[in-house]
């Protein structure tokens, strides 16, 4: 039975109850967390508050032969030689469950090692030392028992990081580059995902050089977060560079996507904001699956918001996208957005841009410039949610680009 579990029938012992009591709560105190060093360092604070004396670990494979998580005097531990060896021993296939005390070289020090092993798995050691009477059978084998659950919690910390590890390779692996627009625009984007466990998620942003000098510039936002948003934000991208080969217009291609989308039910539903630039009409024409506005800044630095018809979100079926065109000039520069950029939890989404729309910028502002002021002042680095910008500008062009063309 496990002695950790709850259990008794009416007639337990008090003191046996109370023992249990203090075993679960000692036991508590290690592997609060998924970081390795953090166990080591709660199991050696552990062991001295229940033996006294000084505790420390020494990992498994350790080559260099250092004690680790040291807690008390480390003038008390044994020659770390002996804890190496002690430490091999007990964690040896088929040694015996229980560890032995043995006295440590150089003095008459009671030092003990048990094993820093659950299972099959073996970490190392926990060694124990103390300047006075031995250690008895039933601190040992209490120290024996927190070994063996930090041990434990050290598996789930190698595993979580391993699994960690694999997810960031797959998300490196989904993380495309956006395609380059026509020289004729200059373009600049930004992407932080929320939080610190991911490079990637459902958020994104794209470029797509069409025909006559027109470029594509697409935002798009998968529902929910993490590996599984960031493979349907794959699927999207990858639909919507097939789409837009067509050349067709913004409403167009999110029908295309809506149907694309919707044709596989286990993929996730997406707003999607789609601009098509055309400098040499000086327009631009948007389409919309449930995505917020883009916004637009003028020539002397004001912010505001363009209207746009807002269709279902992409993969619910249902089509029914609008175009929207407005005329554009070199002194504009255009910014779309994923709602991580604005959001707060609980706040009205029409305050929120309002926040956006009072953000002013140097009249002379560049596009990296744009994006730099624009996440500073509404503070994107703690957003709630993963944040996509996209920067536009006409290419002013000069005496030196149309010498170029000739």
């Amino acid at each position: 039975m496990d002695p950790l579990a709850s259990g008794g029938g009416p007639e337990e012992d008090p003191g046996v109850r109370s023992r249990l009591t203090a075993l679960r709560a000692s036991a508590a105190r290690i592997g609060t967390t998924l970081d390795e060093n953090a166990t080591c360092a709660e199991l050696t604070r552990e062991a001295v508050r229940q033996v006294g004396g000084t505790a420390a670990v020494l990992r498994a494979g350790s080559e260099a032969g250092e004690y680790e998580a040291v807690n008390g005097d480390p003038a008390l531990l044994p020659d770390v030689r002996w804890a190496m060896a002690a430490a091999q021993e007990t964690s040896a296939p088929g040694a015996a469950a229980d560890p032995v005390p043995v006295l440590a070289s150089g003095g008459a020090r009671p030092a003990l090692c048990v094993p820093l092993a659950t299972g099959r798995h073996r970490y190392g050691g926990l060694v124990c030392a103390r300047d006075r009477a031995p250690f008895t059978p039933e601190e040992t084998g209490l120290l024996a028992l927190l070994a063996e659950r930090a041990a434990s919690h050290i598996r789930h910390a190698q595993e979580h990081e391993r699994v960690r590890g694999i997810v960031g390779k797959l998300q490196r692996a989904l993380l495309a580059e956006p395609g380059r627009p026509h020289p004729n625009l200059d373009v600049a984007i930004r992407y932080l995902p929320v939080g610190q466990s991911a490079l990637v998620g459902g958020d994104w942003c794209e470029t797509v050089r069409l025909h006559f000098g027109r470029t594509l510039l697409v935002v798009g936002d998968v529902m929910g977060h993490g590996l599984e948003a960031a493979v349907d934000m794959t699927a999207y991208r990858s639909s919507l560079r097939s789409i837009a080969s067509a050349d067709l217009p913004p409403h167009r291609v999110l029908r295309r996507l809506d149907d694309s989308a919707s044709a596989e039910p286990e993929r996730r539903p997406a707003t999607c904001l789609i601009a098509r630039v055309d400098p040499n009409r000086g327009q631009v024409t948007f389409a919309s699956a449930g995505h917020l506005p883009p916004a637009v800044i003028d020539a002397q630095g004001r912010t505001s918001l363009l209207a746009v018809p807002v269709g279902p979100p992409l993969g619910t079926g249902l089509g029914g996208y609008e175009p929207a065109t407005y005329e554009l000039d070199p002194g504009q520069t255009l910014v779309l957005f994923t709602d991580g950029l604005v959001e707060h939890r609980g706040e009205d989404i029409d305050h929120s841009l309002d926040r956006l729309a009072g953000v002013s910028f140097e009249a002379t502002a560049g596009v990296e410039d744009v994006i730099d002021t624009v996440l500073a002042r509404l503070d994107a680095r703690h957003a709630e949610d993963d944040v996509a910008v996209l920067a536009a500008q006409l290419h002013a062009r000069t005496q030196q680009d149309l010498d170029g063309r000739r």
